[in-house]
């Protein structure tokens, strides 16, 4: 196999790895530890919870962005 397709194999597979964790994490902490979930008001532990989540899926896209500059 040629040296630059292996290498967007490679950044391909290492997106989706990136994605399916980040994604896996989110699941576990929102759903295992019921910080995705209210009743009726938020509490201080979901917004702490959705915030992290909106944090991190920005740095995600910011680091995936400049990996598939190159």
């Amino acid at each position: 196999m040629e040296d630059e397709t292996r290498e967007f194999l490679v950044l391909i597979m290492n997106t989706i790895s990136w994605v399916l964790l980040w994604m896996m994490l989110n699941v576990l902490i929102g759903i295992y530890f019921e910080l995705g979930f209210f009743e009726t008001v938020p509490t201080w532990k979901n917004i702490l919870y959705y915030s992290f989540l909106l944090l991190s899926a920005i740095f995600l896209i910011k680091y995936l962005k400049s990996k598939w500059k190159m």
